[in-house]
């Protein structure tokens, strides 16, 4: 025997189709919200890690440049900082000056302050000259142990390609001296 189906069944089988389509498209858009909503809550997570990496930064150097303010001041301090090969305690305090310099420009350039083109320039500054370039030529076994693709050693190469393109050049103009890196 044959069962027939009232229009009734029918309607409401397309009713219950239509709630699970609506179903499925709200549970479809809640779930990009949340995917959404967890992308935001990553980029701030790593917004946050890089602030207080970059306040740790700003803590450390304030720290650092500190130390080398007392050990220029005071020439026993100085002393315990002598690693460099120096003729005199001027001379040493030339060097930690030189190191401070060189680390307040290296700093600027870590926390956004400068460009990598702007580093370049103040770096070409600092190797005019002849005191610092003393004490840069004093740490290069400090910067032998330093990993190629590092940012300082790549800085230090930048830093060793400057001091030869102005040893080599043949202007006067040392303020043009240089290929100012790409980032």
């Amino acid at each position: 025997m044959a069962t027939q189906r009232s229009g009734r069944t029918r309607g409401l089988g397309s009713a219950a189709l239509a709630g699970l389509a609506f179903t499925a498209g709200a549970f479809a858009a809640w779930t990009a919200r949340q995917r959404r909503y967890e992308e935001l809550r990553l980029r701030a997570e790593r917004a946050e890690r890089a602030e207080s990496r970059r306040a740790a930064l700003v803590d450390y150097q304030r720290l650092q440049l500190g130390l080398l303010e007392r050990a220029i001041d005071d020439p026993e301090l100085a002393l315990v900082l002598s690693t460099f090969e120096v003729e005199s305690p001027t001379q040493l305090r030339q060097h930690l000056f030189a190191n401070a310099l060189y680390a307040n420009a290296l700093f600027g350039y870590r926390i956004g302050v400068a460009t990598l083109e702007e580093l370049h320039g103040h770096l070409r500054v600092l190797c005019r000259s002849a005191l610092f370039r003393r004490y840069w030529e004093s740490t290069r076994p400090h910067r032998a142990s330093l990993k190629d693709e590092s940012e300082e050693g790549r800085i230090g190469r930048m830093m060793d390609t400057l001091i030869r393109d102005l040893d080599e050049a043949d202007t006067e103009e040392w303020w043009v001296v240089g290929e100012p890196p790409t980032e």
